[in-house]
């Protein structure tokens, strides 16, 4: 199959309506119909103010960055772009086209 790879890119503790908004953005995926979703804790990361968040003892909770990636059907993700338009969401994301599918289990 062919479709798209959509990815994106917060920090841990960003939140919409008073929800993770990581959490938020698999829910309303999956209110869209997107057949299915991944949200992936960095270890370490920094975004476009070039400041370093790594996961030691003392760092501050909800700083790490999260990315939360689709592989789905073009349609799928125009209709989730256009949801987060709708929004008046700002995110940072990549898309890119893909080849999928899965191979033959036992």
């Amino acid at each position: 199959m062919h479709g798209t790879i959509l990815r994106f890119f917060m920090p841990e503790a960003d939140r919409h309506d008073g929800e993770l908004l990581y959490e938020w953005l698999l829910e309303e995926a999956k209110r869209l119909g997107v057949p299915g979703g991944s949200a992936f804790r960095a270890i370490a990361g920094y975004g476009r103010h070039g400041v370093l968040h790594e996961q030691t003892f003392f760092e501050l909770a909800g700083e790490l960055p999260v990315e939360v990636v689709f592989v789905t059907s073009h349609e799928h993700a125009e209709r989730l772009l256009a949801r987060l338009s709708e929004q008046g969401m700002s995110l940072v994301y990549a898309r890119s086209d893909a080849e999928f599918g899965a191979t033959a289990g036992k």
